[in-house]
């Protein structure tokens, strides 16, 4: 239970999960994570080294490059089903419960 409580923590910061949000498409390298989050590269790695020790994230490195991934496919569902939650706290009837036509579909 604590572990989890601890991943929860982990993720409780907005430029954290940014970066899960950037990383649900493949591995990135610092700089490139720092302009999606609009960070300094200083700022991101620090936030990288507290996901990496949670193992939330893990590296790959090509030649001088560090290339940032998620571990597995568990955090990114915990930020995204985070943000649904937010969104059912914001309206009766949130965007991913509508369809392409705008119609409610779940």
């Amino acid at each position: 239970m604590e572990l989890a409580v601890e991943i929860f923590s982990m993720l409780a910061d907005a430029t954290r999960v940014r970066i899960v949000l950037a990383l649900r498409d493949g591995a990135l390298p610092v700089n490139r994570l720092a302009d999606i989050v609009d960070k300094t590269p200083a700022a991101v790695s620090q936030h990288l080294a507290k996901l990496r020790l949670a193992r939330i994230v893990s590296t790959r490195h090509e030649g001088t490059r560090v290339f940032y991934r998620l571990a597995n496919e568990h955090a990114s569902r915990l930020v995204s089903d985070a943000i649904f939650q937010a969104e059912h706290a914001l309206s009766n009837t949130p965007a991913h419960h509508q369809g392409m036509d705008g119609r409610v579909t779940g």
